[in-house]
């Protein structure tokens, strides 16, 4: 089981924060960092001192870190041409020396939409799957050779197709609860689909869907990753999680019941049983930001008995 930090800037973090916590990933032997890409908080959080862009963010990762893969979960789709996407993960990826992942969706929040001057178009799905076809085809298209795309939401005339990514293939994630269009979108595209904030019994049920739809489509079920977002509050002893669940206006317990939260031993055995639906990768939403000690439990206590 991959453990991998994922972070929520949009509730309020600098860019100093986050080189720290992604420094605390690599240094404590996680797997990656991963951040949303949000330009407004949600719920009571102040947001301050306001928010920071993913690839932005991400491109001075690439350079201040050295082993972790770097990623977002999701990137939105209004936010980014297509084409203007493909170079910036493109130019992200040679500075981080081929370590960055893509994870995009439709987009969703129509408040930062507002807030920003951001179209929020009603066929948000449609132009998703448009953008993937782009991004992909893109990085696919030869050195030498151009790229063109006819659709109804974007269209390129013979693109150079340039920057090409580091890796030979970026790994491109999708996810979502959606029961017929999402798995189809993901057995075409996606290198891992992920999950998040979902039940045991409800990860059981979407993994098969996306195993069933991969197979449709001429592909191997076991071909994608299959991963999960959950929020983590981890502390070594009832206090300590307490404390914690407080730090980020949470009740421990509705996090046991929704999240990963309680003993370190509580939190393996969950762990264990999203393993058993098929997951291989888990990404702990971190929403407390200034409270590395945090991770390192984690690290020394959870990680340690998934090795």
């Amino acid at each position: 089981m991959d453990l991998r930090i994922f972070t929520e800037p949009q509730q309020g973090a600098s860019y100093d924060t986050l080189l720290a916590v992604a420094k605390a990933t690599e240094d404590l032997g996680f797997d990656a960092f991963f951040r949303s890409d949000h330009y407004v908080s949600m719920g009571s959080a102040d947001g301050l001192p306001g928010p920071t862009d993913a690839w932005i963010t991400l491109a001075g990762l690439a350079r201040e870190t050295k082993r972790i893969r770097l990623g977002t979960l999701m990137t939105a789709g209004t936010f980014r041409l297509p084409g203007v996407l493909a170079i910036q993960v493109a130019q992200v990826d040679q500075m981080s020396g081929g370590r960055v992942e893509l994870g995009l969706g439709a987009g969703w929040f129509e408040e930062e939409h507002k807030a920003y001057g951001i179209p929020f178009p009603k066929e948000k799905f449609a132009r998703l799957e448009e953008q993937l076809a782009i991004v992909t085809g893109l990085w696919a298209t030869e050195v030498g050779k151009t790229f063109s795309y006819e659709g109804r939401h974007y269209q390129l005339t013979e693109s150079p197709a340039l920057p090409k990514p580091a890796q030979t293939k970026v790994p491109v994630l999708i996810g979502g609860h959606g029961a017929i269009r999402t798995p189809r979108l993901a057995a075409q595209y996606a290198d891992e689909f992920n999950l998040p904030f979902a039940s045991i019994e409800d990860s059981e049920r979407q993994f098969g869907r996306v195993r069933a739809a991969a197979e449709k489509a001429g592909r191997a079920a076991d071909d994608l990753i299959y991963s999960n977002a959950l929020v983590v509050c981890v502390g070594k002893d009832d206090a300590e999680v307490a404390r914690r669940a407080a730090a980020i206006g949470r009740d421990v317990a509705e996090l046991k019941a929704n999240g990963l939260a309680g003993s370190p031993a509580e939190v393996v055995e969950k762990i264990g049983r999203y393993a058993a639906t098929g997951s291989s990768r888990i990404y702990l939403q971190v929403l407390d930001l200034d409270d590395l000690d945090h991770l390192e439990l984690i690290s020394s206590q959870v990680s340690s008995q998934l090795s």
